[in-house]
């Protein structure tokens, strides 16, 4: 190579549209292009199979992408991340780079590595550029009247809407083609990603990664298909599993197949870009695009909460039941609450579950079994394909009452009622215990309530809902 490049670090970021740190190296120059795989920071961090798998497929594309603007990529397997700080010193050493572009990452750890890689890079006078790129608003950009984070939704939301009402956030374009470059391959040891995605697809079924397609266009035709199909009646069909009324782009969101930007100018594409809501839908998704966003900026404001820790400082007193039969039971959907079981056993099945759902498991867990939120928490992380620390963590605190803006520890829901109100006629039940399947819209939700003796290949419920409620509260008074 005669001259010098760029390098942009892709990260969770798989695109070439509207991607801050691509666009911004390209206008500095010629660039050259990395990604890292970490096998066992993703242990650690209970990254599922199924997203991984997902991750890498979706890699395979950039990789297509990029090499038609003729940007090569180095994809390399460094197992921890704590030494990519050393290699990326190596690399800038060996091959003519200037500057890192990357897109910020928010969590503790990846602030920490980005930390040390940038002290690395000042040592040879180079740096490590970040960008905004998974929030619409920087963070720390969104502060109350102290200059402090919100810790309450509400009120985060109206200064979202305040700023949003100035313009929104533009996305950026696509690069154009660079001249080509002769990459020296002896320079690295390029990652074998066939036998690695191979590794990986062995851990789950055909069907359950055939059911999630990768690539920019799919995930653009399926924003435009919610958009078209499903926004008008979203603020009902979202809250009814046996719909398929959502948007199902959090897995996508969640690796940047697709940006938060591009999601928010396709909602308000008929206003063309004007901040004007004009429908309940349009607002209520708006609303869950800003609570994804809320939970990016609490999980860098409160690092406490990607440490294992409660948001509530408090709520460390709380004392969980140690209770592995119960949880094992949660864990495979044999609780003999069948929209519990119905849900535990579609992210099995699957590798996602309903939003609605997994609420109600979610508080069946901390609060009728009174097991550590934390346990839940993993095995969510362990098997969801849009498996994300914020919008997770966030989720499981808010149900469990130890996290910002949480529901009230008294307030517990009742699944029954729950699955009575938002599966009334029982089809999601069916779908994921077809040993159900026989019984009428009214037994399905509680079969063994008015018959003991029922005969069915299934188990009696674990817990009494009434008794482990009144417990949950007093615990949470204890506290």
């Amino acid at each position: 190579m005669s001259h010098s490049y760029q390098l942009i670090w892709f990260r969770q970021d798989l695109r070439i549209h509207d991607h801050a740190a691509l666009w911004h190296a390209t206008q500095a120059g010629s660039c050259l292009a990395l990604v890292i795989l970490s096998p066992a920071q993703w242990q650690q961090h209970n990254d599922a199979p199924i997203k991984i798998e997902f991750y890498l497929r979706q890699l395979r594309e950039l990789k297509e992408q990029l090499d038609k603007l003729n940007i090569p990529l180095m994809i390399q397997t460094i197992p921890l991340w704590r030494d990519i700080p050393d290699f990326i010193r190596q690399l800038t050493q060996r091959m003519p780079i200037q500057n890192v572009y990357a897109n910020i990452e928010l969590a503790v750890n990846e602030l920490n590595r980005d930390q040390s890689v940038q002290k690395l890079l000042n040592q040879q006078q180079k740096e490590l550029i970040l960008f905004h790129d998974r929030t619409l608003f920087p963070v720390t950009s969104i502060r109350n009247q102290s200059n402090q984070p919100y810790q309450v939704f509400g009120a985060f939301k109206k200064t979202c809407y305040q700023r949003l009402q100035h313009g929104l956030p533009q996305c950026y374009p696509v690069p154009q083609i660079q001249q080509p470059v002769a990459l020296d391959d002896s320079l690295f040891q390029q990652c074998d990603l066939q036998q690695l995605q191979g590794d990986y697809s062995q851990q789950i079924s055909t069907s359950r990664f055939t059911a999630w397609q990768v690539g920019e266009q799919h995930a653009l035709t399926l924003l435009d298909q919610f958009i078209d199909e499903h926004l008008t009646d979203y603020k009902t069909a979202r809250d009814l599993p046996a719909l398929s009324g959502t948007s199902q782009l959090s897995a996508y969101l969640n690796i940047g197949v697709i940006s938060i930007r591009q999601c928010l100018q396709a909602l308000f594409r008929q206003q063309h870009g004007h901040f004007e809501i004009q429908s309940e839908g349009q607002q209520t998704w708006l609303d869950e695009l800003l609570w994804r966003e809320f939970y990016q900026h609490v999980l860098f404001d409160f690092p406490q909460v990607s440490k294992h820790q409660p948001f509530q400082a408090a709520t460390k007193r709380i004392r969980w039941r140690d209770d592995p039969i119960a949880l094992k039971k949660w864990q495979q959907g044999q609780t003999g609450i069948p929209i519990i079981d119905a849900g535990m056993r579609q992210m099995l099945a699957t590798g996602w579950m309903h939003n609605r759902v997994r609420m109600i498991c979610a508080m069946f867990l901390s609060k009728n079994l009174l097991i550590d939120w934390r346990k839940g928490e993993q095995w969510f992380m362990q098997h969801l394909i849009d498996g994300d620390l914020a919008a997770n963590n966030g989720g499981w605190q808010w149900c469990a009452s130890t996290g910002t803006d949480a529901v009230p520890y008294f307030r517990v829901f009742n699944p029954i009622t729950q699955s009575q109100k938002f599966d009334p006629d029982g089809e999601y039940i069916r779908q994921w215990i077809p040993e159900l399947a026989q019984f009428d819209h009214k037994t399905i939700h509680e079969p063994y309530a008015k018959h003991q003796a029922l005969s069915a290949d299934y188990p009696q419920p674990i817990v009494d809902l009434k008794m482990s409620r009144l417990r949950a509260i007093e615990a949470f008074k204890l506290s």
